[in-house]
């Protein structure tokens, strides 16, 4: 299981990701956020391990993730999900994944071929403005966690979208 604070993309700080006993498993360096929309997640020696980019030119909200340097998938929103959001990890090969349940609360779970591999909840943990990933066996978990970003980075700019003010 891993600990991510919620909505790191509101002031783009730097944030830790922890296992279950609270030891530092990943850095994301939030001060790369950009026009982009582009996180850096790091090994606890600061070397880098994965990124999650925002495409600047699509249909609907579209971030990549690169792990080790080579494109490891796409998240993707689907158009056309009647009463919720659902998103798609669009990976090499036939394993998609998909992401569904209530994205904006963190309450979901990420399934492949109709299993599910990952669950994120707020429920699980007692501390405010954090929720928990858990990852199953054998399922990447720089995927996982990189694709959590990216739902958090594209339901972010949404709702920034979505201010009054903005056209």
């Amino acid at each position: 299981m891993f600990v991510i604070k919620e909505r790191f993309f509101a002031i783009g700080d730097d944030f830790d990701v922890l296992d279950e006993h609270g030891a530092k498993v990943y850095h994301v360096d939030g001060k790369v956020f950009s026009v982009r929309g582009k996180v850096v997640i790091e090994d606890p020696a600061g070397a880098e391990v994965a990124s999650v980019h925002r495409h600047l030119i699509a249909l609907r909200p579209t971030y990549e993730i690169q792990i080790g340097g080579e494109k490891a998938a796409e998240v993707r929103k689907k158009l056309f999900t009647p009463f919720r959001d659902k998103f798609t990890i669009d990976v090499p090969g036939p394993d998609d994944l998909e992401m569904k349940g209530d994205l904006l609360d963190h309450e979901y779970v990420i399934e492949q071929g109709g299993d599910e591999v990952a669950s994120v909840s707020k429920r699980w943990l007692t501390f405010r403005d954090t929720y928990a990933v858990k990852v199953a066996d054998g399922v990447d978990p720089l995927l996982i966690i990189g694709s959590v970003l990216a739902l958090d980075l594209a339901l972010g700019r949404e709702a920034k979208d979505r201010e009054p003010g903005r056209d």
